[in-house]
């Protein structure tokens, strides 16, 4: 509906005329466990007060609306309803209305979604709203100024779980339902914003602690009671003393820092089915995917990125929920400090020592990958609507804010920044804020205008780049300059940031190790900035420009530097710098800098001796996307052989039992979806012909290996089915999902893409699921879909919630090309180019993920030509 993009202006308009007090809300779900019921009954009493008596305004409510009452004025819904909004006229100074309607279900993971257990036929709910989809469910002013005290009161079967933000108050059983149905009614919330509103119920399965605070800091006499849900089919998996070990160790650290106790009461956990994100900040409440309750075996990457998420998740508690941005312009005020915060504290209150070598090696290369797409944006965003304010989670808004934030620090040092995070927490409780008002408190902080750094960091666009001019006579070091690269993509200006960074020395020692043999901070200025500290040093095999990761940038390398990488990479022993260097490696692949030959090289050198299991991981994926994407069609098959053998080799050396053998298992895996080599071994392992001692042969790592069998051809007849009557839960539906889909066969691809398209059977995850089955395979099938794409896209968008239809649009865009020509004339690039300039008029969320996929077409396109010169 077109009213369903609340645009910037009307919600300061909103905002001008309004004061929000309080919400009383009921949800009627007692029909939820009914297939057939796709509506539940919902309730909303609003109290408010108006500046100017007489205007008008709206609430918002996407839903049937059944009655409405404004001021004992009963008002016609059919007159002032258009299932968007709900208009309100001739208010007075202090306002009381009613609106009564009809919600809808939801399949997509907006508003309140609805999800039955296959493995035991239970049903489960929960909410998740951000950015506007609490009006999905109860009528509201969805604009996080508005914020408001919320009573949630929830009708609901007799026998299952209800949470919301507010500790349960009552749960009293009704006579005059049909079924038995209890309502259960919660303790009013502090003042918060509309998104981070909660309602779970079902037959959750649930554990409970509590934390209590240390004498001598925020907390003290503070207890916080703890709660974790999760499916009770989940519950033999739910490792929950480890997650309420890392909650606790991560209430004492913010305590600590932030010097302002934990404001919201308890302090629940829910790991939900079907989840959109990878959690959501709900304060009391707060909502994880489930993928985090690991039902197979897991890494130790693997838990210490959900402890990273439980932490990012905690830190929103006081950035994000006690003081909240103004409007989605500042939405890195909550989630750039989150990503940061996160970090931090893994590094510093968990055992897992990696935190900011996983930061390097996953978040920033994220960073860096959105930052250089056409639709770049500074971290504090233009966002004039809502569908604006839905496409900016992304690695600019969290990982690029993060870096610049850790920037930040080590530019004005942490105790300083501590205390300005302390001075907004006390100034800005409960209220919204703006990037002037975090300047402010910096400035106080500091003694420092941040103005200028401000503008270069938060307000312009791109990656800047930063390398080193080295002059050297006789292996002494004459001259290092470091140079800067840093045009703003947006505007065409030079736009150079300061940086506070520091340089590593690295040297061959006796035993062949790169160890650091001397280090020099240096404060970056401008286009070039000279060191003439480092001049009469003994030249270093390798020069880091950016040691200890301190700032956001590519790197580039001296030409010395460069040859010892490509040559030893493994042999350079700190993990973090090692981390940085291969993901600079990895950026001039993807910039088509550095051929695929010499970074696979590079990988195959490190990979065997990498000891981090995350970075291999991420070793390993990239090796994939530059033999499939980026490396030269007719070189390909060799490639593949070459990785699929290495691939092999890796899994065979691995300790058996070990984190490391399950990463490269599931690498081969992966490479097993094109190489045939690597489906050979996957199949042989499988049928139990070749054992691999200490390889776990669990349900994930089963339908990973058949999803590559399948998309090569080689599952039995009935093998699919087998596995999935063998695996009856939930991510067993997903696993048989994309390998049914995989399948290349014409028939198979043509259903898919009918459901995917034009049907609405498939719920969230399913959906993705059946996509990323369905672009598995040869040219030959998939590229009759490619016109029937571009045909659909408008309509696909008009038709579908902005979540299912972002999923479709950026998921069957189709991206995997190979050079013929020259790469801006591939015809799948020139007819990208036609619909855009057909539809000029498309909605602006809409022409982002096209350009966007676009971009990342003609990147490894332009790899791919580099790779034949």
């Amino acid at each position: 509906m077109e009213n369903e993009n609340l645009r910037r202006d009307e919600a300061a308009a909103r905002s001008a005329l309004l004061e929000t007090g309080s919400y009383a809300v009921e949800l009627d779900l007692s029909g939820a466990r009914d297939a057939g019921e796709g509506t539940y009954r919902s309730t909303t009493t609003v109290e408010f007060t108006c500046r100017e008596p007489g205007s008008s305004t709206f609430l918002d409510f996407i839903g049937e609306v059944t009655a409405v009452e404004l001021n004992g004025r009963v008002l016609d819904p059919t007159a002032v309803s258009d299932g968007a909004r709900v208009l309100l006229d001739d208010l007075a100074s202090s306002n009381t209305v009613t609106v009564e309607g009809r919600a809808a279900y939801s399949a997509s993971g907006e508003g309140l979604h609805r999800f039955v257990d296959p493995a035991d036929g239970e049903t489960y709910l929960y909410t998740q709203y951000e950015p506007a989809d609490a009006r999905r469910v109860f009528a509201n002013f969805e604009q996080p100024d508005l914020k408001a005290s919320f009573s949630f009161r929830v009708i609901a079967p007799a026998g299952w779980t209800v949470a919301s933000n507010g500790a349960e108050v009552t749960a009293v059983p009704l006579d005059d339902v049909a079924d038995s149905a209890v309502r259960w009614t919660f303790e009013p919330t502090r003042r918060i914003s509309t998104y981070i509103t909660t309602i779970l119920a079902g037959p959750y399965h649930c554990e409970t602690d509590s934390w209590t605070g240390a004498p001598g800091t925020a907390g003290e006499g503070l207890e916080v009671p703890l709660a974790l849900f999760c499916r009770r089919s989940l519950a033999p998996s739910f490792d929950a003393p480890e997650i309420f070990d890392t909650t606790r160790r991560g209430l004492d650290f913010f305590h600590d820092l932030f010097d302002y106790p934990y404001p919201f009461g308890k302090y629940d956990q829910a790991f939900v089915p079907e989840y959109n994100l990878g959690a959501m900040e709900n304060p009391g409440l707060v909502t994880f995917t489930e993928n985090y309750v690991f039902q197979s075996a897991a890494t130790e990457a693997q838990r210490e990125a959900r402890a990273n998420t439980i932490l990012h998740e905690m830190a929103h508690m006081w950035f994000g929920d006690l003081v909240t941005m103004s409007w989605w312009d500042d939405l890195w005020l909550k989630e750039s400090f989150a990503d940061y915060m996160g970090a931090l504290a893994v590094a510093e209150a968990t055992r897992w020592s990696t935190s900011w070598v996983s930061f390097a090696n996953r978040r920033k290369s994220w960073a860096y990958v959105q930052d250089q797409l056409p639709t770049t944006h500074p971290i504090v965003a233009d966002i004039p609507d809502l569908e604006a304010a839905k496409q900016n989670f992304d690695g600019i808004t969290y990982a690029k804010g993060a870096s610049v934030l850790k920037q930040l620090v080590a530019f004005v040092g942490r105790d300083a920044f501590t205390d300005a995070a302390r001075r907004y927490f006390r100034k800005h409780e409960y209220g919204n804020t703006t990037l002037a008002d975090l300047l402010d408190v910096l400035a106080t902080a500091t003694g420092r205008d941040l103005g200028t750094w401000s503008r270069s960091w938060l307000q312009t666009s791109g990656v800047p780049s930063l390398g080193a001019e080295v002059a050297a006579d006789g292996g002494v070091l004459r001259q290092v300059t470091i140079v800067q690269d840093a045009v703003d993509p947006v505007t065409g200006a030079e736009e150079p940031r300061p940086h506070r960074i520091r340089l590593g020395l690295y040297s061959f020692d006796a035993e062949g190790w790169l160890v650091r043999t001397g280090a020099e901070a240096v404060t970056v200025k401008g286009g070039r900035t000279p060191v003439p500290a480092l001049a009469g040093t003994l030249q270093p095999d390798l020069l880091l420009v950016n040691d200890d990761d301190l700032t956001y940038a590519k790197l580039s390398f001296d030409e010395r530097s460069l040859s010892t990488l490509l040559s030893s990479v493994d042999r350079l022993r700190d993990p973090l710098a090692r981390a940085t260097c291969l993901t600079a490696l990895w950026s001039s692949t993807r910039d088509a800098r550095l051929p695929v030959d010499s970074y696979l090289d590079a990988v195959l050198l490190a990979a065997p001796a990498e000891t981090g299991v995350g970075v291999l991981q991420v070793l390993l994926a990239n090796t994939g996307t530059a033999v499939e994407r980026f490396a030269p069609a007719g070189r390909r098959g060799g490639l593949r052989d070459r990785v699929s053998g290495f691939l092999e080799e890796g899994l065979r050396a691995a300790a058996p039992g070990s984190d490391l053998q399950l990463v490269w298992a599931r690498a081969l895996a992966a490479a097993a979806r094109t190489t045939a080599r690597a489906a050979d071994v996957v199949r042989a392992v499988l049928d139990g012909d070749e054992r691999i001692a200490g390889l776990p042969l669990d349900p994930e790592l089963r339908w990973l290996f058949l999803q590559g069998l399948a998309a090569q051809q080689r599952v039995l007849p009935g093998e699919l089915e087998a596995e999935r009557a063998a695996d009856a839960t939930a991510s067993g539906r997903v696993g048989f999902t994309l390998a049914s889909a995989a399948i290349p066969d014409a028939g198979i691809k043509k259903a898919t893409w009918e459901e995917a398209v034009h049907g609405d059977r498939l719920s969230n995850e399913l959906l993705s699921a059946a996509i990323e089955g369905f672009v598995l395979g040869p040219r030959e099938l998939l590229g009759r879909y490619e016109e029937p794409y571009f045909g659909a896209l408008r309509e696909v968008w008009a038709t579908r919630g902005i979540e299912m239809a972002s999923r479709i649009v950026r998921g069957l865009y189709p991206g995997r090309q190979d050079l013929d020509g020259a790469p801006e004339e591939h015809p799948v690039v020139v007819r990208t180019d036609a619909w855009l300039d057909g539809n000029a008029d498309a909605p602006a969320a809409l022409r982002r993920i096209v350009l966007e996929e676009r971009d990342h077409l003609l990147r490894s396109l332009r790899a791919q030509a580099q790779g034949t010169r």
